[in-house]
């Protein structure tokens, strides 16, 4: 098919365009300008950091640990087949930031060194595989505004520029919005596989993750399998610790109660979670994991087209994520137990859609939360403003990504008969 640069509303897209990806006109210019400027973005990290220093007129980076891993991943993205000259910049960009936000954060504390005593209630977690209502989940709790939450433009600058703190509007949400058009230009289904509805959508922080180079987000970008084989074989708590530095930060600069955090890498590591929120209140969602696997795999098939050069190969793609979500459920099904049924609850996807109210006052009572009237106020005009594919389908078939629906169940058996029976 011959893509356009926006989705028509309510409608069903079959993605056929995977392996030989076609590109509306304002996607093909935008990918023009990025194939210019790639010369002037090299994934190479003296000159990163030279451009993060330049930009901000700073240069602690806070400890420097995360240095040997920054070197592995631009190692891995440059040697990724077929890597196009937009993924190139695409990435470039990403590790500036990343490398900005380093920055801000130790210029903060080395300023308001009171970061560091911010006191942080136990947060309510949502720990889920892609695909399986996390977001929606996590949408509906921030309506009833009871938590501090994470907006988009949040997570991708954490911390203001030197000039821009408190200025109204923050100059920060202006640039993500900028952001997103282009994203959306770039690749418009998208929004139809993960709803970004704007800067002030509630994002997961799995972008202040990144922020200390250790996080599972990397490998979504597409395949870095040194990168996945270093970060299994590594204990993710230094770096949840360093989240919830971060999390100290923002609290500190923006105030908020009690965080609401998000993201499917929760999933397998509910002990590196307690270990750094031991307090917390774990919600964990369910869903066939075949269609959990043909969605997910299909969704970074279809991002991929802006990290590597056509022809793609959207099977490989499929038995990627096939094996990887495996070694997440594995994870599960190991240390599920974690935390007990006084601090968690198991979410299958039917059951929440089935009953979203419910399941809402079941999480709430769960983390000791009172579901007050403007609570229930906020949620309710939320569930009447976004139905369930309100915006469209994407209609996901396993054969697509190389995969057998079949197979599938019968390799997740174990899971689903724990939870999903």
């Amino acid at each position: 098919m011959q893509e356009k640069d926006s989705v028509d509303v309510g409608v069903t897209v079959v993605l056929d365009d995977l392996a030989e990806p076609q590109f509306g006109p304002a996607a093909a210019e935008l990918l023009g300008m990025m194939e210019q400027v790639a010369d002037l973005c090299p994934l190479d990290s003296a000159t990163l950091h030279a451009q993060a220093s330049a930009e901000l007129g700073l240069d602690d980076f806070g400890p420097q640990d995360y240095r040997a891993r920054m070197d592995l991943l631009l190692e891995c993205y440059r040697s990724v087949p077929g890597l196009s000259k937009p993924g190139q910049v695409n990435l470039y960009a990403q590790f500036v930031q990343m490398l900005k936000n380093r920055l801000l954060l130790a210029d903060l504390i080395r300023r308001e060194p009171e970061v560091l005593e911010v006191e942080l209630e136990p947060p309510v977690v949502i720990a889920g595989l892609p695909r399986t209502g996390t977001t929606h989940l996590q949408q509906l709790l921030a309506a009833t505004g009871l938590f501090r939450t994470l907006p988009y433009w949040e997570s991708l600058e954490p911390f203001p520029l030197p000039g821009e703190r408190g200025a109204e509007p923050d100059p920060r949400i202006g640039r993500t919005t900028a952001a997103l058009d282009a994203m959306h230009a770039a690749v418009p289904h998208l929004i139809l596989m993960h709803e970004m509805d704007g800067p002030e959508h509630v994002h997961e922080e799995i972008a202040l993750l990144a922020n200390d180079f250790s996080t599972m987000f990397f490998e979504t970008l597409t395949d870095v399998p040194a990168w996945v084989d270093h970060y299994r074989s590594h204990s993710q708590a230094p770096h949840y610790a360093y989240l919830r530095l971060q999390l100290q930060a923002m609290t500190h600069l923006r105030g908020g109660r009690r965080w609401l955090l998000k993201s499917p890498q929760h999933l397998e590591q509910l002990p590196v979670v307690a270990e750094v929120f031991p307090e917390a209140t774990v919600v964990i969602t369910h869903r066939d994991p075949a269609h959990v696997v043909t969605s997910l795999a299909t969704m970074v098939a279809y991002t991929e087209r802006m990290f590597r050069v056509a022809p793609l190969d959207p099977n490989a793609t499929g038995r990627r994520w096939a094996d990887r979500l495996g070694t997440m459920l594995d994870a599960l099904l190991r240390d599920r137990d974690t935390f007990g049924p006084d601090a968690s609850v198991d979410l299958p996807f039917d059951t929440f859609m089935a009953d979203q109210e419910g399941a809402l006052e079941r999480v709430l009572a769960l983390a000791g939360e009172d579901f007050t009237p403007a609570a229930r106020a906020g949620a309710t005009d939320y569930l009447a403003t976004h139905a369930r594919g309100h915006l469209g389908r994407i209609d996901y078939r396993p054969a697509a990504v190389g995969l057998d629906a079949d197979e599938l169940a019968a390799r997740f058996a174990p899971y689903s008969t724990r939870f999903l029976s």
